[in-house]
């Protein structure tokens, strides 16, 4: 049963991204982007990381999407661009996909094979577990913590200015 779980959440994740990417209304980009924080949570789920689960899903899936939401409903983004920023980008886009998908197709079959027979990595007490995440966060990660902290305040604030011009307010 733990397989078959991981496997429905590796493929909710990976299609989850494809989404993000692919979709073209942007609601529908950030409900993909649920869809692949919530799969996410269930792989820490199976990591015997209850507390990165709850959070991913409370801080990301809850309070970052709730963001994306606003941001895309206030700023809008119906109109398609009738012009290609780049031209030939629809035929350079694929081959540049196919060439990344080879990569890491050839990638992972000259390493990951080799651990399909084993029981994959151990993971240590207490992984996941708030005092080891803490620590992480406040010792070994704190300005990877800060930067991106203040990235997400200066995109809200950015989002707030441009849909201000663009309605002519400011």
């Amino acid at each position: 049963m733990e397989k078959v779980l991981f496997f429905g959440a590796a493929l909710g994740a990976l299609g989850g991204a494809v989404g993000v990417v692919a979709l073209r209304n942007l609601f529908y980009s950030v409900l993909a982007l649920v869809v692949h924080l919530f799969s996410l949570a269930i792989l820490f789920l199976l990591l015997s990381a209850a507390f990165l689960a709850a959070a991913q899903v409370v801080v990301y899936a809850g309070a970052v999407v709730v963001l994306y939401v606003f941001v895309v409903a206030y700023v809008g983004g119906d109109e398609e661009s009738a012009w290609e920023p780049i031209p030939g980008q629809r035929l350079l886009a694929p081959l540049l996909g196919a060439a990344l998908f080879i990569e890491l197709s050839i990638a992972v079959l000259g390493s990951s094979l080799a651990a399909l027979g084993t029981d994959g990595p151990g993971v240590e007490p207490g992984f996941g577990d708030p005092a080891e995440i803490g620590r992480f966060l406040l010792e070994k990660f704190l300005i990877p913590f800060e930067a991106s902290s203040i990235l997400l305040l200066l995109a809200a604030v950015g989002a707030v200015v441009l849909a201000g011009r663009r309605e002519g307010t400011s």
